[in-house]
Order: C-alpha cells, then sequence, then structure tokens
C-alpha cells in the first residue's frame, strides 16, 4: 500500500514538474544549409514584434550573409569565454541564460560537444537544464546526429558522424519541425556559395552533397518527422477523432508453408498501408522446443528471419491458449488488423474449435479490429 501511495506521489511530482518545464521546438533537416538557423531567426523576429521576450542563446551563422544579417536586432545573450590549450574560445552561457529567464531562448547546433570544462559535455545536456529552469527553447539539428540513425547515416554518407543527440532528446520535444528542399534546391544553393565558402564548394559536391545522397537523408528526416507527428496524434488527439494508424499482426504457426504465405502476404499488405507490422508465434505446450521436431524448429527459424527481412518485428510467446496470447497482444501493440493463415481442418475439428474462434472473432469485433483471413 505504501508502494502505492508513493507512486502516486511521484506520479503527481512528475506532472508538476512537467508543467513547469519550458516548451521545446526542434527544427530537423537532412544536411547542413537547408535553412533551419535562418527560420529560427525569422520566427525571434516574430515572436520579438509579438511581445515575446525573446533571445538569442547560441546562433551560428556560419558567415552566410543572409542568415547574419537576420541577427540584427535581436538580443543576444553574450558567450563564455573559455582558454583551451592556449586559444580563447567561446561556448554558450548556460547559467547567464537560465539568470536573465527569458521566455524563449534561441539556442542552435543541437548536438554540439562543449569545450572540455564545461559543467555538461554536450549542449544538449545544457538545453535539458535550461528547460527544466522552465525556459522555452527554439533549437535545430541535422538527421544525422540522431544516435539511432547513426547506422544507417554511415551506410549512405559513408562518414561516420561523432556529435550525436540521444533520440529520448528528440522525443521530449513539444514539436518537431522538418525544413524541406528538394537536392536539386539544395545543391543549386551551395553552388550559389549561400552554404559553404567558394574553396569548399567542390569538396562538398564531391562528398556530402550527392544527389542520392540526399535524396536518402530526406527521406531519414520525413520519415522521423513522421513518426513525431504519429506520437504527437497518439498522445493529444481523442482516441475517438483520431485518423487510425494501422498495425498489422501475422500470426503464423509451426506449418512451415502456411507460415511463410501469411509473412509474405502480410508484408505486402503492410507495404500496401505502409505501416508498422508484427510477426506473432504462439508456442503451445505441445509445441516446446522438447517435442517439435528439429527440422520444424529449422523452418520456423527462418520464418522468423524471412518476417524481419520483410521489415516486421517478431513476437515469440509461450501460452496454452493462442486465442489469449493473440489478444493480448493485440492490446499491447494497438493492432488495428490481424492476419491469419486459412484454417485446413476437418468438419469434427471446426466443431472442436468453434468455441476459439468464435471467442477470437468477437473479441476483436467488439474492438473494432480486422480480422484478415490469407488463403
Amino acid at each position: 500500500m505504501d508502494n502505492e501511495k508513493e507512486n502516486n506521489v511521484k506520479h503527481f511530482l512528475d506532472l508538476i514538474q512537467k508543467s513547469r518545464r519550458g516548451k521545446f521546438k526542434v527544427y530537423i533537416g537532412m544536411s547542413a544549409g537547408v535553412g533551419k538557423t535562418f527560420r529560427m531567426l525569422q520566427e525571434a523576429h516574430t515572436l520579438l514584434k509579438n511581445g515575446i521576450d525573446v533571445k538569442i542563446g547560441y546562433i551560428e551563422t556560419h558567415n552566410r550573409a543572409e542568415t547574419h544579417e537576420l541577427l540584427e536586432g535581436l538580443p543576444v545573450i553574450p558567450r563564455r569565454t573559455i582558454f583551451y590549450k592556449g586559444k580563447q574560445l567561446e561556448e554558450m552561457d548556460v547559467q547567464a541564460i537560465i539568470n536573465l529567464r527569458p521566455e524563449v531562448v534561441i539556442i542552435d547546433e543541437l548536438a554540439h560537444t562543449n569545450i572540455e570544462g564545461s559543467k555538461n559535455e554536450k549542449r544538449w545536456q545544457d538545453v535539458l537544464e535550461i528547460l527544466e529552469a522552465g525556459i522555452n527553447i527554439i533549437s535545430a539539428v541535422n538527421i544525422q546526429h540522431i544516435e539511432s540513425l547513426n547506422e544507417d547515416v554511415k551506410k549512405i554518407t559513408n562518414i561516420d558522424v561523432q556529435e550525436r543527440i540521444p533520440d529520448n532528446v528528440l522525443r521530449m520535444a513539444d514539436e518537431v519541425v522538418n525544413i524541406d528542399l528538394t537536392s536539386e534546391d539544395l545543391i543549386t544553393r551551395l553552388k550559389e556559395g549561400k552554404i559553404y565558402t567558394a574553396d569548399k564548394i567542390q569538396t562538398a559536391l564531391n562528398n556530402f552533397f550527392k544527389s542520392d545522397q540526399i535524396l536518402q537523408l530526406r527521406e531519414l528526416a520525413l520519415k522521423e518527422v513522421a513518426s513525431q507527428v504519429v506520437r504527437k496524434v497518439e498522445n493529444e488527439v481523442p482516441k475517438n477523432l483520431a485518423l487510425r494508424h494501422e498495425k498489422l499482426l501475422a500470426c503464423i504457426s509451426s506449418n512451415d508453408k502456411r507460415a511463410k504465405i501469411v509473412i509474405r502476404k502480410a508484408a505486402r499488405l503492410a507495404s500496401y498501408y505502409n505501416c508498422k507490422w508484427y510477426v506473432l508465434y504462439v508456442e503451445t505446450p505441445n509445441e516446446s522446443s522438447d517435442t517439435i521436431a528439429l527440422d520444424k524448429q529449422r523452418h520456423l527459424i527462418n520464418n522468423f528471419k524471412l518476417a524481419t527481412q520483410l521489415g516486421a518485428e517478431v513476437i515469440k510467446i509461450e501460452n496454452k491458449s493462442i486465442t489469449d496470447a493473440i489478444l493480448n497482444v493485440v492490446e499491447q501493440k494497438k493492432i488495428t488488423t490481424v492476419c491469419i493463415g486459412k484454417p485446413h481442418l476437418s468438419l469434427f475439428k471446426v466443431i472442436l474449435s468453434t468455441t476459439i474462434f468464435n471467442k477470437l472473432l468477437n473479441n476483436l469485433s467488439s474492438s473494432n479490429i480486422d480480422l484478415v483471413i490469407l488463403s
């Protein structure tokens, strides 16, 4: 009982902390030069005109003329000066921001690594500290700096990006806005000298700024923002008003041929709906690894591999009731469509299994979940 009380108190404290925390908006882009900093400065001017106390915490213009011009008229919090290895360097002054308490602070380059000896190792940690102080933040990051996308980015660009932010930092954002450009527009901006100085343009064109690479990075950025929007809809839009986001569950048995058909057809359905999908195998007591034949085990593992290759998440559960296991997964994963193989049963088995099938059918139909029988 004491534990329950403690949990309730902790939950309430969490809610209070959440309401006190500043709002967090992140502009995301597929690469440098798409216009994230430009957009943040434009927004700062709009907020200032509307009487909002907005200040520049840290902006990196990269000597881009049109971006630099936008700094004119915006109040800037002076940077902190640090002497490191005989050089005078500048960092964002976190304490000055917290002391001044502006309503909104603009902080560029979320993935930046702070100079050695700073309170926090990373700028995203500074950002979390400022948010906790109740100050609203507008920030920016490129898609290649997101931790979970590191391997994908490496495959696309052949570059191992060292400065990264944990995915949960982006999950904390109240708004994630994609700054989108076509690869042609971005390359034109580069050639016009709007991204890098003339001496760096050719190197950039030979390396990072290749049309096929930009296109793939653009896809990653669009997918990331789409998933953030889906999460926001799930959390904020009442269930009865929200558009249904399809999630498929394909149920397979140890029957090798039937399982392959179900997996392949479910993969095509998932591709059609462009949605997340799962493959579920329920291991009943008479199909445990002790009793099931070795060749069946091998086929089952191969089918799990096939499902994974086709983009599914495989779920394996031990349960004496297949129906209960399916219904549990449906609830946990918020499944909208259940796919099963066409039952090949004798009349006697149909009569015996009718109650099981009815239970599944009744539960799914009462929850407005579709059942697809794949032949």
